[in-house]
């Protein structure tokens, strides 16, 4: 597959966990290849994969905001907060009066979140789900998140179908516990599916194990980066490109042209016939000049 240095758009199916979704694409390139934003085994959706020296954009990606639709049952809840779980209560099914009432007076805006147990996040630096496992206790300290909308869907009791955006860092899981405390009652999430990040699409997306469409959407990737609004373009000339191969920023001599907005936070560098050789950090306060490289792509 090439080039090596990519980013994709994968629709991740339900049952596989998002590291071993990857592998159809790590099999092709034989490169490094990573994603931002780990979804949940039970869950499916967009993932935004990384593969090359792209993966050093990570860090971009992690924290652009989300969009889910879930399906949270009322009246049961279990260990994992999914439907992977063992049920460890039960309780009384609430209104759709009383769901949007929570929703509308406790979970919009900035919020204080405690993540489930069940989760990713280090613990005395092992993950927190295997100290669980081992039959440790566990104590998750709360975390700021913002829910910028909840949209109620559909409410067949007791299911509730909602649409979610939110900011990194959001357990939509936790969101079902806490929405169903607030209403006197429990739940979990049912069924989980990814549908945005950022100005990204899940109808955008490919199937990993789909080669020709994953080989046609690589193509895509200028077009992708420039979509995140805070991208803007450097082209240089020939003699830029060695040094830059080597971490050597270009000189201002050799800058062609510069297509940069105010928004702009980082900018692609190509060369005269129009292929990445770089992202670049541009300095915010100093007329955008470069001052630093995130990923060497050439």
């Amino acid at each position: 597959m090439a080039p090596i240095t990519s980013l994709l758009l994968v629709d991740k199916p339900v049952g596989v966990t998002s590291f071993s979704s990857l592998s159809p694409i790590k099999r092709e390139i034989e490169r490094k290849v990573g994603h931002a934003g780990t979804l949940d085994k039970f869950a499916h959706g967009l993932m935004i994969v990384l593969t090359g020296n792209m993966t050093k954009l990570n860090t971009i990606f992690s924290t652009l905001d989300k969009k889910y639709r879930a399906t949270f049952e009322f009246g049961k809840i279990t260990d994992t907060l999914d439907p992977e779980g063992e049920v460890t209560a039960t309780g009384s099914i609430p209104t759709l009066e009383e769901i949007q009432s929570a929703i509308d007076e406790h979970f919009i805006g900035p919020i204080d979140q405690i993540p489930p147990k069940y989760s990713a996040i280090h613990v005395n630096g092992k993950r927190a789900y295997s100290l669980v496992r081992a039959g440790k206790e566990v104590e998750l300290i709360s975390r700021e998140i913002t829910i910028y909308s909840i949209e109620i869907i559909d409410y067949e009791p007791p299911f509730l179908t909602l649409t979610i955006h939110c900011s990194k860092g959001t357990y939509i899981r936790s969101l079902a516990r806490d929405i169903a405390a607030m209403c006197g009652t429990v739940a979990y999430v049912s069924a989980l599916e990814r549908t945005h990040i950022g100005p990204y699409c899940v109808t955008e997306s490919v199937d990993a194990h789909n080669k020709e469409m994953v080989i046609e959407s690589v193509s895509n990737t200028k077009n992708l980066l420039h979509r995140l609004g805070c991208m803007g373009t450097v082209i240089v000339s020939k003699e830029a490109i060695i040094p830059l191969s080597h971490g050597n920023l270009p000189k201002e001599e050799y800058i062609m042209k510069r297509m940069i907005s105010k928004e702009s936070k980082y900018a692609i560098v190509e060369s005269q016939e129009k292929e990445m050789l770089a992202i670049v950090n541009l300095d915010l306060e100093d007329n955008r000049k470069i001052v630093s490289s995130v990923a060497i792509l050439k």
